[in-house]
């Protein structure tokens, strides 16, 4: 069975050995909620390592396993960063909706300076407008892994419901057409 309080994590890369660890289950689901990336490995392994792989329950509620690789402190690497939005769109005074086409962005950065999440300030944000990932505000030593004019958000007018309708009239009508009442029955009865 599996020890109380424990989740099974295997450590590996920089061409050192893979090594099976059992990490406390308490600290590191909350590092995992908290999305960060970095964490330093205590007990019979003392490293640096990046949190690589999650894997949950089915239910979401626990953590199963978990992939560290190791990294040196002066060392670059790619991460996702989550992207979270702050303030308000002067936009949807006029009616606009704020349209967060991303939620994370490739990074790269060194190993011990991942920032925790990127933040997008949307309070110049007027209807119409766009924010693009080169307006982030970036340590000079991370680098965006994304094209500068990808946009993030955008304040957009809402769009008319007019889709959706169409959409449910198409489903109504084949049965509607193809069906000729009491043939069925009659045929399954004889």
């Amino acid at each position: 069975g599996r020890a109380e309080g424990r989740i099974p994590a295997i450590l590996y890369g920089h061409g050192g050995p893979s090594i099976s660890l059992s990490i406390d289950s308490v600290k590191i689901t909350s590092a995992v909620q908290r999305a960060t990336h970095l964490v330093e490995l205590s007990g019979d392994v003392q490293e640096n390592a990046l949190i690589r792989d999650v894997q949950w329950n089915p239910f979401g509620n626990e953590i199963l396993h978990i992939d560290f690789t190791r990294v040196d402190a002066g060392e670059r690497i790619q991460v996702t960063v989550l992207l979270e939005l702050r303030g308000i769109a002067p936009g949807t005074k006029m009616g606009g909706i704020v349209n967060q086409q991303l939620h994370e962005l490739p990074l790269e950065c060194p190993a011990m300076a991942i920032p925790e999440k990127l933040e997008i300030n949307v309070n110049n944000l007027e209807l119409g407008d766009s924010i693009l990932a080169s307006s982030i505000d970036l340590d000079k030593e991370v680098t965006l892994l994304c094209e500068p004019e990808t946009i993030l958000v955008q304040c957009m007018e809402p769009v008319p419901d007019l889709e959706d309708e169409q959409v449910a009239d198409g489903n109504i009508e084949p049965e509607v057409i193809g069906r000729k009442a009491g043939e069925e029955d009659e045929a399954e009865a004889g």
